[in-house]
């Protein structure tokens, strides 16, 4: 009987040990890391994968990818996630940087999960531009396989698998658009995990979200700018983001160095210099916000580089400390993360 008692304590104590450690988790890992449309060394184009669980299962209850630029599914296998165990996916705008590599990923699902479940697709409504064009999340959306059907392998995929959805991989996505306003609404949720949006300025459409999660929150700027285009005015960075960004743990941001601002000597567009966001301006924004940790993205330029596309980086490839140097200037003390593809941090830490 005492041998029985203790073998039963001993049981309850290991129930209650992995409960106790089974506590909340957030993890945010850049799934590309690329500036804009050129490539350098096979960085993959922008993303951010968020999820959400507890230690027992690594984060991964909850799989949200925002922005899906070319090679995301080869970072989101690399980090061992593949695109059939999101839930959701999020886009900050149409630009093929950041969506291009949708149609890889929903094609991937058609393949091997045509049986569903659907994955959500959030993003902007319709948003006309100045110029007199739409900027259509949905068009992209509901024509995603269009490529694949008309050159005929829809059709010979049907042919060897019937069970495949006819109309493609467009029959997988579940689509949610939102107007965006310049204040935060809730877009998605699941449990205890809640998405909401702001609308910022870069392109017609344009948003960045934050997701609050038992563990922790991030907020995903996208390549969000200040509504003012150009100077004179207080930052380069977005007044919402900024207001979205307000107590937050982590900030993931587009960064432009200031090397490339037209003072110097690198022919960059000074239009295109002005629509991001600066370091140095970041480091500012990140403090004021409160954050705890900095995590830049779509580097411009990338590190290393000698260009960004056609245009010659003055003194050279810009390094690590190049990029958290220009952000210390902007008065943030906290974690700064100079973004690498599969770069990732963990709440708690």
């Amino acid at each position: 009987m005492k041998n029985l008692l203790c073998v039963t304590t001993l049981l309850w104590a290991g129930l209650f040990t992995t409960h106790a450690f089974a506590a909340p988790c957030l993890k945010v890992t850049l799934t590309g890391t690329q500036g804009g449309p050129p490539v350098f060394q096979g960085q993959a184009g922008s993303g951010t994968l968020v999820q959400f669980g507890d230690d027992a299962n690594n984060c991964s209850d909850i799989n949200l990818q925002f922005d899906t630029g070319r090679g995301t599914t080869q970072r989101l296998s690399e980090a061992k996630t593949p695109v059939g165990k999101l839930q959701a996916i999020f886009l900050t705008h149409m630009h093929s940087d950041h969506t291009e590599g949708l149609a890889d990923m929903m094609q991937l699902r058609w393949h091997f999960g045509s049986g569903g479940p659907k994955v959500d697709l959030v993003c902007s409504d319709d948003a006309p531009s100045p110029a007199g064009h739409v900027l259509s999340c949905a068009k992209l959306a509901g024509h995603i396989g269009d490529a694949f059907i008309q050159s005929g392998e829809m059709a010979q995929r049907l042919a060897e698998n019937g069970k495949r959805l006819p109309g493609g991989p467009a029959e997988l996505i579940n689509l949610k658009v939102f107007k965006p306003s310049g204040t935060p609404i809730e877009v998605w949720s699941s449990d205890s995990v809640v998405v909401s949006a702001i609308g910022s300025r870069h392109i017609p459409g344009h948003a960045s979200y934050r997701v609050d999660t038992p563990a922790g929150s991030v907020v995903i700027g996208g390549d969000a700018g200040n509504d003012t285009p150009k100077p004179p005015r207080p930052s380069s960075t977005s007044a919402q983001v900024e207001k979205l960004a307000t107590g937050a743990d982590i900030i993931v941001h587009s960064t432009i160095h200031p090397v490339m601002g037209p003072d110097n000597v690198s022919g960059f567009p000074p239009p295109i210099y002005f629509r991001q966001s600066t370091a140095t301006d970041l480091g500012s924004m990140a403090k004021r916000a409160g954050a705890k940790h900095l995590m830049l993205t779509h580097l411009i330029p990338p590190l290393g580089a000698k260009r960004q596309g056609p245009y010659p980086i003055p003194g050279g490839g810009l390094t690590e400390s190049d990029y958290k140097n220009a952000v210390l200037d902007g008065g943030f003390e906290g974690n700064v993360v100079v973004g690498t593809d599969l770069t990732a941090l963990r709440l708690p830490q």
